[in-house]
């Protein structure tokens, strides 16, 4: 399937105004105006992945307690025409959360690929997630079981990817005590 932006008003700009009046049993993103559609639902191996980076993350011994630590749905409002849903997201400043949602950068996040929207995570987010100053983006490639990390430069721009294949282990840069084994990430996953 090919994520295509919303076609009854093409030639409008979305806001977060209007996206907030959308159906909540519909799930959205916004990405410089323009609607993208979540559907369909994730697969099974990508809940599965998900929740396991999720618990190693949430309940790490050594993991700051100050940093907030969601998993989608979570609306993260960049700007007025950039709203989106990362699967995974992790936000240290306190200000930046609110009760409905997260205002502005995440400091890092994580999105496990699924067909339907691979290519807009690795191109439209991306380039997003740079623009705004996300400081640790990682994809997570369910299929081949590897990760794809990108770190924010002091240029503000991502440098390379980093590649870690399932038998090695991620230590995050936002919050370096926590050092996640990827084999327990892809464990059970498979279906």
């Amino acid at each position: 399937m090919v994520i295509m932006p919303l076609i009854k008003e093409k030639e409008k700009k979305f806001t977060y105004s209007d996206y907030a009046t959308w159906p909540d049993d519909e799930h959205w993103e916004l990405i410089d105006g323009e609607a993208y559609n979540m559907s369909p639902a994730p697969s099974i191996k990508h809940q599965k992945i998900l929740g396991n980076m999720y618990n190693i993350i949430s309940t790490h011994p050594q993991r700051k307690t100050e940093c907030f630590v969601g998993i989608a749905p979570l609306d993260v409002v960049l700007s007025e025409h950039d709203v989106v849903q990362p699967d995974l997201l992790i936000v240290c400043d306190r200000k930046k959360i609110t009760e409905a949602n997260i205002q502005g950068a995440p400091d890092l996040v994580i999105e496990v690929l699924s067909p339907s929207t691979a290519l807009k995570d690795r191109r439209e987010k991306k380039a997003l997630y740079e623009k705004y100053g996300v400081k640790e983006y990682i994809l997570v490639y369910p299929l081949d079981q590897y990760v794809e990390r990108y770190i924010l430069q002091q240029d503000g721009s991502f440098g390379n990817a980093q590649i870690l294949g399932p038998d090695e282990t991620l230590q995050l840069i936002v919050m370096d005590e926590v050092k996640i084994p990827l084999q327990k990430v892809f464990e059970d996953s498979m279906v």
